[in-house]
């Protein structure tokens, strides 16, 4: 059963009622309005199995709560499919319906209820339970989240432009590659935590991966490889030694990775290999060239901390095309020079030595890989054969080692064909013994004449014993690390064998040190077995020290239930004691009318730069430094409390009026004029102030920090008066813009937005080539309004989207009647469009509805547009462009200006801001005529269509037609207009 929602009468508001709607306005987010609804709803209708859900507009950025208990999902699917409109179950034992407002209750949009009620209680008495008040709440706290999200994505998006800027400053500078890396990291630390972080490239056609930068608390790229790495053969790793590893899936998987190694692992295809240590957080982006991956940057945290989240990962995606131009740009250079020198060597040669020098470096690689690795020391001495049997003949093979006494030789691992693994024997004169004893290979080749009189000489003077007649060739080399001898290991063939050279002696005296290291490892180990023992004894003592210790921590207890209460930073009274204290100060007031009392909110201006500039540590000293200086302004009663980041509050009791706390505002101002000195630097802060005074109609703590906060953002808005009293005026400011939010949704309801079409013309004979659609609002009682006094409005609350939908409709229905076959008209389109992957979609269908031709149809983009989900906003415009519809940059020179877009981005129009058109004359160069001439020349260079913003005297007119430029429009040609009024106006001229 269901029936539509008809407006309840409103009851008189009980105690409850009210906490209630303080509860869901100050609420911190969605969730916590769940809660406070939940109860609301089980109080006022004794409901049970009480379940709120959430629909948000389309587009909002941030997550409502999901509930955790079972839903009916029928009632609830009834309920969205009647919006505004009381649903009750078939045993009328369950209802639904959704608690919202105005526009968004007829979308469907607000928190959703789904509870059980008595059967026997009537759909009036149910009505009567969500009143006006309620919905408006509910909306409110809708508009307050959706706000909190769009200003924190503003600020990310200041900061992503401000560090874009740098890097594209740096590629163009005559900074080194070192000095460059070293700047990315940290402009990469300034948007996200980065002081673990790695950028390699990835090299496709030799299948390896070179590391240019690798800054890491706890590994190391390389051996002994850390920082910015200079060395471009030795940071060069080929891709099977870190097959399965988080860098390898980036690579050949394409895609960014985010969070812990157990999730990491559920978003790749094959098995993850553990490189390196365990980390608690990870962020990795491939570097993305057109189709191809180019390399890598990734960042991670071994310690606990707030985890990367999808913006983190959206941003560094973004940031990592920029530091790919950037060094590609860098290396351009390095790589001419590195092609000169390749094409001076003999080819043939150097190839066959850097193979050769590859796969020793790999071989290297996996022995010492080996030695952490391997289960057994018998397993690590049968690799090691095999991996020398790669390279050399090694069918005889054997590993001897110096015993502890330093006075028999052991044979750790021997493989012969003619022989069993020999017994332990003393030292003798024997060649194993020779290498031993002087720590030098032996490369005896028995068949070689000169070979073989050097050994008969050693054996005259007693160095050396003969070998036996069968043996053709030995080679031995010492086994040596930390300087001390530690074995030998040898290779040997028999007569027609294998023939062993010098180059085989290196070889098998690199692996030697390798093989060594390892079973030095192993020698470690029993140490650190003996060390663990001496550990336990330890703990045993220790044990009784804690014990003593626990009457200390007893005494502990009591500082933490301080602490509790207090900022562990500054020492000042936190938010909870702040609340406390304040509860306690309204109560007193209400029984005593002549009690008053006030709040001062306080933040500081510029912390922010200052923590991002000098790092936490100078800004909790700073932090610290103002906490004193505000405690020594107040009295004695007062109550200095820190709220959190960089926002204070203060509780005067017992004042006389506002004179007093304004002459504390004024002493607080004072005392922050004065430099603070932190590690002999002087920082300059200064602080706004919010005051609200304390009244009877206050009647919880939040009340009083919302007005005082109110206040605060006006003292923000004139920085000539660093403080302000909360007044009625606040209050209606801040009425006046619901207000306009209101009547916005109700125009658009009404479609009381109308297209008017200012001409596009050509410069040398005024005819008109198109027209821009300009936005205009037929308000009922203010007339006609422009943008500027109700867009940031309408962007604010979420319902630009759909007033430029309406204009795009309105506009392209009107295109028959104004364009002829060779005219277009411009579509401005918003930064808030293309975060919709449908956007060309949509349009188009909008122009085939309308039997409109693609090409009598331009769209206008700011940067802005640009910045959001560059990829995504190159897919939008190059299928726009391939259907016909072209794309033109609004207001360039004014922003960023970066020559990326024109070579990134499918442009077909740039368009010049007025800013730029104010001084130019003939004959007069101004200050913009530089820039003009420098866009023209720009855009003629790459086949760009220039247009002129805001031509409005004949002046201009002549100097941009003597600059080359073609197409213009403004005030002199003709001011936008209504498309009733141009046609009558073409229909005279056609008679």
């Amino acid at each position: 059963m269901n029936q539509c929602l008809a407006p309840a009468a409103e009851r008189v508001l009980d105690d409850d009622d009210i906490q209630t709607i303080a509860t869901i306005l100050n609420a911190p987010n969605l969730l916590a309005v769940t809660g406070s609804l939940k109860a609301y709803v089980a109080r006022t209708m004794d409901a049970h199995d009480v379940v709120i859900t959430w629909r948000l507009p389309h587009g909002t950025e941030h997550s409502a709560p999901s509930p955790v208990e079972p839903v009916d999902d029928d009632l609830l699917a009834q309920a969205e499919a009647l919006p505004g409109h009381l649903v009750r179950s078939a045993d009328r034992a369950g209802f639904a319906l959704c608690i919202a407002d105005g526009d968004l209750a007829a979308q469907g949009l607000g928190a959703y209820v789904v509870a059980g009620i008595d059967p026997d209680i009537d759909d009036k008495t149910i009505e009567s339970a969500f009143p006006a008040w309620l919905r408006s709440c509910v909306s409110s706290a809708l508009d307050k989240s959706n706000l909190r999200a769009l200003v924190s994505r503003l600020d990310q998006s200041e900061r992503l432009q401000h560090a874009l800027f740098a890097i594209a400053d740096m590629a163009s500078s005559g900074m080194d590659m070192g000095e460059m890396l070293r700047r990315m990291h940290q402009i990469i630390a300034g948007l996200m935590y980065a002081e673990n972080i790695y950028i390699a490239l990835y090299d496709k056609a030799a299948d390896e991966i070179r590391f240019l930068l690798f800054v890491d608390t706890q590994d190391v790229a390389l051996e002994n490889v850390s920082g910015v790495i200079t060395d471009a053969d030795q940071a060069r790793i080929p891709m099977q030694r870190i097959e399965g590893g988080i860098t390898w899936h980036l690579i050949h998987g394409g895609k960014a990775l985010m969070g812990s190694t157990p999730q990491i692992a559920s978003q790749v295809s094959g098995k993850l290999t553990a490189l390196g240590s365990d980390c608690h957080d990870l962020l990795g982006v491939p570097m993305i060239a057109g189709n191809s991956v180019r390399g890598v940057i990734v960042v991670q945290s071994y310690s606990e901390r707030p985890r990367y989240t999808e913006a983190d990962k959206n941003l560094l995606a973004f940031v990592s095309s920029h530091v790919l131009t950037a060094l590609d740009r860098k290396q351009a250079h390095q790589e001419l020079e590195r092609r000169v020198a390749e094409r001076t060597q003999a080819l043939t040669q150097e190839i066959h030595e850097r193979e050769r020098s590859e796969r020793l470096q790999g071989t290297l690689f996996r022995i010492a890989e080996l030695s952490s690795t391997a289960a057994s020391t018998d397993d690590f001495y049968g690799d090691v054969h095999r991996i020398i049997g790669e390279w050399i003949d090694c069918r005889n093979f054997y590993i001897a080692l110096i015993s502890n006494d330093g006075e028999y030789l052991q044979f750790a691992y021997f493989v012969d064909e003619h022989e069993a693994t020999p017994a332990p024997r003393k030292l003798g004169r024997n060649a194993t013994e020779y290498v031993l004893r002087t720590g030098k290979p032996l490369l005896a080749d028995l068949s070689n004449p000169e070979s073989a009189a050097q050994l008969r000489q050693m054996h005259l003077r007693g160095e050396l014993e003969i070998f036996p007649d069968d043996t053709s060739c030995w080679l031995g080399v010492p086994l040596i690390c930390a300087d001390r001898t530690l074995g030998v290991l040898t290779v040997q063939s028999y007569a027609g064998g294998a023939k062993y050279t010098a180059r085989d002696q290196e070889l098998l005296t690199f692996i030697s040190y390798q093989i060594a290291n390892g079973l030095e490892r192993a020698r470690a180990a029993q140490s650190l077995q003996t060390a663990y023992a001496e550990l336990e004894l330890r703990v045993a003592d220790r044990t009784v020290e804690l014990r003593e210790q626990i009457a200390v921590r007893e005494k502990i207890e009591q500082q933490l239930k301080h602490e509790v209460l207090h900022d562990a930073l500054t020492g000042l009274p936190n938010r909870t004691y702040l609340r406390d204290h304040l509860t306690r100060v309204i109560s007193r007031q209400h029984r005593d009318p002549n009690y008053q009392f006030a709040v001062l909110f306080l933040d500081l201006d510029r912390f922010k730069v200052i923590n991002d500039s000098a790092g936490h540590l100078v800004g909790d000293a700073l932090l610290k430094e103002v906490a004193q200086r505000f405690s020594a302004c107040v009295r004695g009663d007062d109550v200095v409390a820190r709220l959190g980041g960089d926002e204070f509050a203060i509780v005067m009791e017992g004042i006389r009026g506002s004179g007093d706390t304004i002459r504390l505002a004024r002493r607080i101002v004072s005392a922050l004029a004065e430099p603070v000195r932190i590690n002999d630097k002087e920082l300059f802060t200064a602080t706004s102030i919010g005051i609200a005074i304390g009244g009877p109609d206050y009647q919880q703590p939040e009340q009083l920090l919302r007005d005082a906060d109110i206040a605060l953002y006006r003292a923000k808005a004139n920085p000539r008066q660093r403080y302000e009293l909360f007044d009625e005026q606040l209050n209606r400011e801040a009425l006046h813009l619901l207000d306009l939010e209101n009547e916005l949704r109700v125009a658009l309801a009404r479609r009381e937005f109308e297209p008017y079409f200012q001409p596009i013309v050509r410069l040398e004979d005024s005819s008109v080539v198109g027209y821009e659609a300009l936005l205009r609002w037929h308000h009922p009682i203010r007339g006609v309004l422009a943008p500027g006094a109700f867009l940031a409005v309408a962007e604010a609350s979420g319902i630009l989207e759909a007033i430029d939908w309406q204009m795009f409709e309105l506009t392209v229905a009107a295109i028959p009647q104004l364009l002829t076959q060779s005219q277009y008209v411009n579509l401005n389109v918003s930064p808030q469009h293309f975060r919709s992957a449908h956007l060309d979609i949509k349009l188009l269908a909008l122009l085939r509805n309308n039997a409109v031709e693609p090409s009598q149809v331009h769209i206008e983009i700011t940067e802005g547009a640009l910045m959001d989900d560059p990829e995504q906003a190159i897919a939008i415009i190059e299928r726009l462009r391939q259907a016909g519809v072209v794309t033109a940059l609004d207001d360039f020179g004014t922003g960023y200006s970066s020559l990326s877009y024109l070579h990134r981005f499918a442009l077909a129009t740039v368009k010049i801001d007025r800013s730029f058109i104010i001084d130019l004359a003939p004959g007069v160069r101004g200050s913009g005529e530089p820039v003009v001439r420098a866009i023209l020349a720009l855009a003629q260079s790459v086949g760009l269509d220039v247009v002129a913003e805001g031509i409005e005297t004949s002046a201009q007119h002549e100097a941009l037609s003597g600059l080359g430029c073609l197409l213009g429009q403004g005030y002199l040609f003709a001011r936008p207009q209504p498309l009733s009024v141009i046609l009558a106006t073409k229909k005279p001229a056609e008679s």
